[in-house]
């Protein structure tokens, strides 16, 4: 039997000081990975309807035989490990601002790293998601200009909760039309967010994409009792 703590990675990034733990769970017996960026927790294997529900509620309704996803953030892998389940997955682009979690699932000190990082329809790439997002060229260097079949973004807490000021200008009326031009017509743009579905946020998505929608996905949560939420938006490209 390991430790009952252990700090698999520790890493000063742009962002601030990152860290991979591994700690086993007195209640279950099982081993839960963490996520802290300085003093904020970032993500548990505790819990992860959240990024699963991402993944589904974002690819249910989307079109065609064959998918060409983007998802935004990688962290523990949950939303691109459900991505991978749809059967019409074609290829999955993972775009992850730091290097050092790539780093962790091809290193295999996560449990889904080996899956992501050997699956062939997967890319696993180091870059700004909201750069990528609002810029000319798209989120793929070798095909500037390509368009997706969906984008998943799970990055900030919340839209108006954002890890770095930089992220802001996505969440507006006119990042979210530099994001849909990255789709093909009628595809999906999904968000997760930490917090309840909001007012101001439903309309700016509104704006620029078809069918809003905020999902409210609850799940239990061991260490406080009762269920906690969190909220997927959706959001379709205009079809023409």
């Amino acid at each position: 039997m390991g430790a009952r703590f252990q700090e698999l990675d520790w890493r000063t990034t742009r962002l601030g000081e990152i860290s991979l733990r591994r700690r086993r769970d007195p209640a279950s017996g099982e081993d839960v990975y963490e996520v802290k960026l300085d003093d904020d927790f970032l993500m548990s294997s505790m819990f992860t309807a959240g990024e699963v529900a991402l993944a589904q509620l974002g690819l249910e309704s989307a079109e065609g035989r064959e998918l060409d996803v983007v998802v935004g953030g990688l962290g523990l892998g949950h939303t691109a490990d459900a991505v991978l389940d749809d059967p019409r997955l074609r290829s999955l682009l993972v775009v992850e601002a730091l290097p050092e979690v790539i780093g962790w699932h091809e290193r295999g000190l996560v449990p889904l790293g080996p899956r992501l990082a050997g699956d062939d329809r997967c890319r696993l790439v180091p870059g700004d998601f909201f750069a990528l997002a609002l810029g000319a060229d798209g989120f793929d260097a070798e095909r500037p200009g390509r368009r997706f079949d969906a984008v998943l973004l799970d990055v900030d807490h919340a839209p108006d909760h954002v890890l770095h000021p930089s992220h802001a200008a996505l969440y507006e009326p006119d990042g979210l039309r530099a994001l849909a031009a990255k789709l093909r017509p009628g595809g999906v743009f999904a968000l997760w967010s930490n917090d309840p579905p909001a007012d101001a946020f439903l309309t700016a998505l509104g704006e620029v994409f078809d069918r809003p929608r905020a999902h409210d996905v609850r799940f239990d949560n061991p260490l406080q009792g009762g269920t906690s939420a969190n909220t997927v938006y959706v959001g379709h490209a205009p079809a023409n």
